[in-house]
């Protein structure tokens, strides 16, 4: 049976599942204790848990990541929370030379049950040192995973997966999906957590997207129907690894691709989708691949100027028109 829920309940779902289930796992992170969470996500647990499963840490992100690898090569299952992906940027230490390479450097001696959640993307005028989407600095790590729910039902199987697994995984949450609402199924049974999801079949153009930009996406797709082009539109679900599969697919059916991403686009995730299905697809394409992101500049504070830096439905329905014409 399914329930509506914030995206938020459906990670604390999780969470809560995850640790009644194995004493092994705790969170740790600014805030996450007492407080609840940033966004809510811990809410309720410290008071059931405790403060040993729900750790407050100091405002030390390497610090506190760093206890997070540690913990994993001991045989805890660590939940790190980063209050956001901004302040991950003092983490890389952790997350790049030891969460994704000591598995490897060990020959496999020591796995690393770690899973990295943090909120990225622009939110509401949280100007541009708290606005930045690094998942491309994170795709270029080989060793990790990255997985980027965009629905609670996804954001409760990407979590439960990521938890049990023994490789480091990221969790990208968008931070403006906290407070989106979405059916959650905890019946039903999990696709493989780095499976992309077709969302709406077409024939058309194939709209390959993630995160945030899946519910703009599934919009200018209604739009372009009313205009009588049917596009295919495609959710990720994972960066690290990519299913090309799932979206070779769908290109080779429609033979156009337009890459939807919320970052700017150079040498972004949108080029990486775009090169790779490129080699794939190459004599099944009418025409190039086109790219939608985010302008070249730092997020501006002002609304509107914001509003004007990251796509919008009817950016994505100009280029779907456009390339449709090619």
């Amino acid at each position: 049976m399914s329930d509506t829920v914030f995206y938020w309940q459906a990670l604390n779902q999780a969470l809560d599942m995850e640790l009644a289930e194995d004493d092994s796992v705790f969170v740790l992170g600014e805030d996450v204790g007492l407080y609840g969470g940033s966004y809510r996500v811990t809410e309720g647990l410290y008071a059931k848990y405790g403060e040993w499963r729900l750790r407050d840490t100091p405002i030390s992100e390497g610090s506190f990541t760093g206890l997070g690898v540690g913990a994993a090569l001991v045989g805890m299952r660590p939940v790190v929370e980063i209050m956001t992906i901004n302040f991950a940027l003092l983490a890389l230490d952790s997350i790049i030379n030891m969460a994704a390479k000591v598995p490897f450097m060990s020959g496999g001696q020591f796995p690393m049950p770690l899973v990295i959640r943090m909120p990225d993307g622009v939110a509401k005028q949280l100007a541009a040192q708290h606005s930045q989407r690094l998942e491309q600095t994170l795709m270029n790590v080989p060793g990790l995973r990255i997985a980027v729910p965009a629905t609670p039902q996804d954001a409760w199987w990407q979590l439960r997966q990521a938890i049990r697994s023994d490789e480091p995984i990221i969790l990208l949450e968008h931070a403006l999906l906290y407070f989106s609402k979405g059916l959650l199924d905890t019946s039903r049974e999990a696709p493989p957590m780095h499976r992309a999801r077709v969302h709406r079949p077409g024939k058309d153009l194939t709209i390959v997207t993630y995160s945030r930009m899946l519910d703009l996406s599934l919009r200018a797709a209604e739009q372009l129907a009313e205009k009588g082009i049917e596009a295919e539109v495609i959710d990720l679900r994972s960066l690290r690894p990519i299913d090309w599969a799932t979206c070779a697919t769908s290109v080779d059916k429609t033979h156009r691709l337009l890459v939807v991403e919320e970052d700017s686009c150079y040498a972004g995730t949108g080029a990486e989708i775009a090169a790779g299905l490129t080699e794939h697809c190459f004599f099944n394409l009418d025409a190039p691949p086109v790219r939608i992101g985010g302008k070249e500049l730092p997020i501006p504070f002002n609304a509107t100027l914001e509003a004007a830096c990251i796509p919008r439905p009817s950016d994505i329905v100009r280029a779907a028109e456009i390339l449709c014409s090619r």
